[in-house]
């Protein structure tokens, strides 16, 4: 099998390979990338998963898209332009308030009038079409030196505007009626955390994509969200599953020629299909088992 590299192929010594793998410049600012955005959208992700705002993070995806693709017209790094309109997007999206009904529909008219914005930049870009490609589907294998280094600060970023509120954030998502009459700045902690998701969403396009930001955003999550209750151990867990996703999705993709983005997303998809499979096996064997026959004497299925 040759390697996505044209100059090596899979020989089974994992030392040999490995070091062969990161002796590749571009590579080891794959995995760089890769580790950082994994470690952000695990811990970011947990809590767009409980505070059950995917639509919102999705829409800020392809509000960023915008941005990405506005800042490719005027020949600037297209990151900048992606965090600009995550984060002109989060602010929008939190003023809009908990109250409104509607929230989602404004959120929908807003992504698709962004998609559109999107697509009319593109077609004014007169280059070519290469990095459109990469902001829609992630291009991870062509990051710089220079965008590692903006993937990490980002991300430090966001990771520490996450512990800032962690505490107050978690009680608002857990039970907001108990949070407001407790007092806590629920409105404030909203805005807040959208900003974070705008972040974690910027650094995470370069990875999948702005199409595919629900396989390392929200699928880690889910899967640590069905494997524990404890929301350290589900951070732990979600930051896990996407490492171990872009780790080995980016192994995948330096053998075959075929986009890493996309094994990435199988894998997390793959992870999340098992575990959904696994849970729901052993609720229905619980189940079976009645009420205090869950022991270790009935593991077989029939008094030990």
């Amino acid at each position: 099998m040759i390697a996505a590299s044209g100059s090596a192929s899979f020989s089974w010594n994992l030392v040999s390979d490995l070091s062969q793998m990161l002796s590749y410049q571009f590579m080891r600012n794959a995995f760089l990338a890769g580790t950082i955005v994994s470690v952000v959208a695990g811990v970011v992700g947990y809590f767009v998963v409980l505070r059950r705002t995917a639509f919102a993070a999705h829409a800020l995806s392809h509000i960023g898209f915008a941005g990405a693709a506005g800042a490719v017209l005027l020949g600037v790094n297209p990151v900048w332009g992606l965090l600009t309109f995550c984060l002109g997007g989060a602010l929008a999206m939190g003023s809009l308030g908990q109250r409104l009904r509607d929230r989602d529909t404004v959120i929908g008219i807003v992504l698709a009038f962004m998609l559109g914005l999107g697509v009319l930049f593109i077609a004014l870009y007169s280059g070519f079409s290469t990095e459109a490609y990469s902001i829609l589907f992630g291009e991870i294998l062509g990051i710089s030196t220079s965008d590692v280094v903006l993937t990490a600060v980002v991300g430090a970023i966001a990771l520490a505007a996450l512990g800032a509120m962690y505490r107050p954030l978690l009680f608002a998502s857990v039970d907001e009626e108990v949070a407001v009459a407790r007092r806590v700045p629920v409105r404030l902690l909203s805005i807040a955390f959208l900003l974070t998701v705008a972040l974690a969403v910027a650094v995470a396009v370069q990875v999948v994509g702005v199409l595919l930001i629900f396989s390392l955003l929200v699928t880690p999550a889910a899967v640590a969200e069905r494997l524990t209750m404890r929301p350290a151990s589900a951070m732990v867990a979600a930051v896990a599953v996407s490492l171990a996703c872009s780790w080995l999705g980016l192994a995948i993709g330096y053998y075959v020629s075929y986009p890493v983005s996309f094994f990435i997303t199988s894998l997390a998809f793959l992870a999340y299909a098992l575990t959904r499979t696994a849970t729901a096996l052993a609720r229905r064997r619980a189940g079976r088992l009645g009420p205090g026959r869950t022991g270790p004497e009935y593991a077989g299925g029939h008094p030990g």
